[in-house]
């Protein structure tokens, strides 16, 4: 993700902190925002990330633990962040268009508060069927129980269903604990790991090729699909 421009020129012009300070601050955050581990029972999100601020802070600066800076730095992070979150108008388009013929459910791991926020500021709840966030329930992805109760709720089985995601931990690794019909890969990167495990079914480089793949799964099972869809068209 891109430096929080709003934070480091906080630092910078309020707290006269150099811009490559600044900018290892939001790095060092960003690392930990990626090894955190959050137990909701022991502690809420809020301090959990104002500590990922103060540690920052302190591993940059050295000093006293400056508890009231990182809080100033979390919340503006935090607001200005959820700002730039939109669904691009393409993919938005690409949901609609799929809708018509598909139930959709948006799958989620994570903290209840942080992932409610994230999905209230980019609107897409409306091109879903469905919404499901890791933190409410017992278990996240990749258990199956999450994948099962996400088909519970949309009324049908796993092997109707499709996972598409940009982690093979949680999504891919995920959908095939579930075994469900397929998984697609979200790969931006397309760069493969040598030995990618676990396997997708599917690589994709953009969202935007989701469409052209479903038509691919269409295809190879169509032998028996197009004699029923045959049928009931004519009934």
């Amino acid at each position: 993700p891109p430096r929080p421009m709003q934070v480091i020129s906080a630092l910078q012009s309020k707290h006269h902190y150099g811009e490559e300070e600044a900018c290892s601050i939001c790095d060092k955050v960003q690392a930990k925002l990626l090894k955190e581990c959050h137990d909701p029972v022991k502690m809420c999100i809020t301090d959990l990330r104002i500590s990922h601020w103060e540690e920052a802070i302190q591993e940059t600066i050295g000093g006293e633990a400056n508890r009231d800076l990182a809080a100033e730095c979390y919340y503006l992070w935090k607001t200005t962040r959820l700002q730039h979150l939109t669904l691009a108008e393409d993919t938005r388009a690409m949901l609609t268009e799929l809708r018509k013929g598909l139930r959709l459910l948006l799958l989620t791991n994570g903290d209840r508060q942080t992932q409610r926020e994230k999905i209230e500021a980019c609107a897409c709840q409306p091109y879903f069927d469905a919404v499901v966030v890791g933190g409410e329930q017992k278990e996240e992805k990749p258990a199956p129980s999450i994948f099962h109760y996400c088909c519970d709720l949309l009324g049908v089985q796993p092997a109707e269903c499709v996972m598409v995601g940009d982690s093979l931990d949680t999504d891919i690794q995920g959908g095939l604990n579930a075994g469900l019909k397929a998984t697609v890969w979200l790969n931006k990167a397309m760069t493969v790991p040598v030995d990618t495990a676990p396997v997708p079914h599917y690589i994709i480089s953009s969202v935007l090729d989701l469409p052209a793949v479903l038509q691919k799964m269409e295809h190879s099972i169509n032998a028996k699909l197009g004699t029923d869809q045959m049928a009931s068209s004519n009934e």
